[in-house]
């Protein structure tokens, strides 16, 4: 029965990950998969949540289920977290459901358009993260790219951008990254936003907004800034939130599906529809990281203690990011001034696969096929050595 099955060809990011593993290199460094590493190179937990875990493992009675949707309180803080403490009047139109990791609330949430719409087409940027298109496309929607970055200036193509948008049909879903594009790390600013609210309204485009990393690239408030916008300019919207970087706990897969409906009617029917939908997938969700990031963010001592590590870890990036241009730029002779302008955990070098490829067999860099990294692989100790490698290939 299973003969016709084939080799499955090595994941990008991962296996980048498996080859960095066996490299024996002293002057190894890993700069693929997307995890926050402190001054150290290790990704820690932060403080707050050790602390929230001590608490709630003291308190915990039960390992019950959950229902489908999850943890209520979880999801209100999250939801509170992305959409700001009011929601301008529409709290009622949301509808919750927590879900496992980021990728599950992307996946949930096309299983949803699927439903209401089934063979919907999702327009995703181009680039995007590499596990948008196979997220999506499983649930059953067709995905296409809109036009995004640009190459040559290293920003973002905003006038092909918009003028693609400006053309779909009505009711095409539209991915946008809310802060921090992955891989580039170039975002819209804060006049571009308003232009694509304005477009998604006009066309009666749907947004679905991905949000890994609030919190690490500006502030908690105005890496949402997006979703608040559109939240005030278009009747419906989808929000899958990862808790996987701001909180560090990744392998505990916390996340979490927001669709905010036209009117609190439709959101009772959506939030049984997510619940329906979620027992096909999952049953019902994991308990421990959406308690912890609850207990964080009820408990007021907590909270301003993660806030505080949060943004302690988005300065180092921005301060990393602004040692490597100028590294990058004394080097190189070119100008990298652009990656001090962008924001989040990845930036994508100009470098061609061949590069990439001497990169890690020469210098024992390790990044991404099409040349993304992970600024938080950088550090003071190792960004010489990046710099000058880089210079290297770039040369050769």
């Amino acid at each position: 029965m299973f003969e016709s099955l084939t080799r499955v060809p090595p994941d990008p990011i991962l296996g980048v990950s498996a080859a960095f593993q066996k490299d024996s290199s002293d002057s190894k460094v890993d700069l693929g998969v997307g995890v926050y590493k402190d001054e150290a190179g290790k990704t820690p937990v932060p403080r707050a949540v050790r602390r929230a875990e001590q608490d709630l493992i003291a308190a915990q009675t039960t390992k019950a289920y959950l229902s489908p949707v999850g943890n209520p309180g979880f999801n209100a803080q999250v939801a509170a977290l992305a959409f700001g403490a009011d929601l301008a009047g529409r709290k009622a139109d949301l509808s919750l459901a927590q879900a496992p990791g980021g990728s599950g609330a992307l996946h949930l949430g096309a299983q949803f358009l699927n439903a209401a719409r089934p063979g919907s087409i999702a327009y995703v940027s181009d680039p995007t993260w590499a596990n948008h298109i196979p997220l999506l496309g499983a649930a059953g929607l067709k995905v296409e790219k809109y036009p995004y970055y640009d190459n040559a200036t290293n920003g973002v193509a905003f006038d092909r951008m918009v003028s693609f948008l400006d053309a779909l049909p009505a009711d095409s879903v539209v991915v946008l990254h809310a802060c921090c594009h992955n891989p580039t790390g170039q975002d819209l600013d804060v006049a571009q936003w308003q232009t694509i609210a304005e477009v998604l309204a006009k066309r009666r485009l749907l947004p679905f907004l991905d949000m890994a990393y609030q919190g690490l690239g500006e502030d908690l408030d105005r890496d949402a800034a997006s979703i608040r916008l559109l939240a005030k300019t278009v009747p419906e919207l989808l929000v899958a939130v990862s808790c996987s970087k701001n909180f560090g706990v990744y392998r505990e897969r916390t996340g979490l599906l927001a669709v905010l409906s036209a009117n609190a009617e439709q959101a009772s029917i959506h939030v049984g529809q997510l619940g329906r939908i979620a027992r096909t997938l999952w049953s019902m969700p994991p308990d421990h990281g959406a308690a912890v990031v609850d207990r964080v963010l009820a408990t007021p001592e907590l909270r301003q203690e993660w806030v505080a590590e949060l943004t302690h870890m988005a300065n180092r990036i921005n301060s990393l990011r602004s040692l490597l241009a100028e590294k990058l730029t004394a080097t190189t002779g070119q100008d990298f001034g652009w990656i001090k302008g962008q924001r989040g955990m990845f930036s994508r070098l100009p470098l061609r696969a061949e590069q990439v490829v001497a990169l890690r067999e020469q210098h024992h860099i390790y990044m991404a096929p099409d040349g993304r990294i992970n600024i938080a692989g950088v550090s003071p100790a190792n960004c010489a050595h990046v710099a000058d490698s880089v210079a290297a290939v770039m040369r050769s």
